[in-house]
């Protein structure tokens, strides 16, 4: 195997009805249980659990109802495996719950900007996920607009990071993600992926995840089912960028991928 760091894949578990790729399909504890178990099998070192649509137009969900769709499949994969538990929220409250029952990231969309959220990570030692978002999932694709997107997002991220310092939660503790499609258009979301370098100056690893999204549908024509192709292509060139984890819909395919990718980057094999 490859002398280089392989980056990690992290697989998608919507528990939820409305997901833009998946939505329906792991709603009930029996089928995510085996879902995730498939992603297991296939490589993931995470399992990212999320129990409320982020895609655009989608609906906001009670707090009680997501921690009811999250908490169950948490408890089930914290008791019978030991991959790493992520759990996709923006509020506080979920978050909460999530921590109480072991969970290793907090994955967030909206950075910890939901009232006691920074605080509540500080009181604990998961990991976390900053992401940037213009906007909300209802209205951000209404014609989002930025000078210049990567110095804009490279400046939200930097100053969630402070805020995160300031309370007390060490760095090392701390993901990046620029939000791919979360309130940016097909041109911003390419401009960030070629000069996705430019996010290494905050110094913090990046979870990178653009599986399935539009923006491989634009430049392919596919829709989201068949965009396997496209996703994989997006997911080399992230890790080839230097992405430390990829979030993905098909697990087993993206971590071929990336043995590949960490082959190439080490330019030998072991």
């Amino acid at each position: 195997m490859s002398t280089a760091v392989l980056p990690q894949v992290m697989g998608i578990l919507n528990v939820t009805p409305d997901s833009f790729s998946d939505g329906g399909r792991y709603n009930h504890l029996d089928e995510a249980l085996r879902q995730a178990e498939q992603m297991i099998a296939d490589g993931a070192t995470y399992i990212d659990i999320g129990g409320e649509s982020t895609r655009p137009g989608a609906a906001s969900v009670a707090v009680q109802e997501e921690i009811d769709r999250v908490v169950p499949v948490i408890e089930r994969l914290r008791a019978e495996t030991d991959v790493a538990i992520s759990l996709d929220t923006c509020k506080t409250p979920v978050m909460a719950e999530g921590l109480k029952h072991g969970v290793d990231m907090i994955n967030d969309i909206r950075a910890l900007q939901d009232e006691g959220a920074v605080a509540l990570l500080a009181q604990h030692e998961a990991d976390i996920c900053l992401m940037h978002m213009q906007g909300e999932p209802r209205t951000m694709q209404h014609e989002p607009r930025y000078d210049d997107v990567v110095v804009e997002v490279k400046a939200f991220l930097q100053e969630r990071m402070r805020a995160c310092e300031a309370a007390g939660i060490s760095k090392d503790r701390v993901f990046l993600d620029p939000g791919f499609g979360f309130g940016k258009s097909v041109r911003h979301n390419y401009q960030l992926l070629q000069r996705m370098q430019a996010l290494h100056e905050l110094q913090a690893p990046l979870l990178i995840g653009m599986s399935r999204k539009s923006m491989l549908g634009h430049v392919t024509g596919r829709e989201v089912q068949d965009r396997l192709s496209a996703s994989i292509a997006a997911a080399t060139i992230a890790a080839m960028k230097g992405a430390r984890i990829i979030r993905v819909h098909d697990v087993r395919e993206t971590v071929d991928a990336m043995k590949v990718v960490a082959a190439t980057l080490a330019g030998d094999l072991v």
